[in-house]
């Protein structure tokens, strides 16, 4: 069996604490909000941790 190879930005990842996921959304969502993302000059990886921060946060106080 072949030995997985590790990347440089895996070892930053690892160390950073990042995980990769994988989500169904809708298509249209997905594509709209990529846009604004992109107009904006913002990840979308950085966008949607600072929104799950928000819910997590608005739960926690319910």
């Amino acid at each position: 069996m072949e030995e997985k190879k590790v990347r440089p930005q895996d070892k930053w990842d690892a160390k950073a604490g990042l995980v990769s996921k994988t989500y169904k959304v809708d298509e249209k969502v997905a594509e709209e909000f990529r846009a604004v993302c992109k107009s904006k000059g913002i990840a979308m990886g950085t966008q949607i941790t600072k929104m799950m921060k928000e819910f997590i946060d608005q739960s926690n106080k319910e």
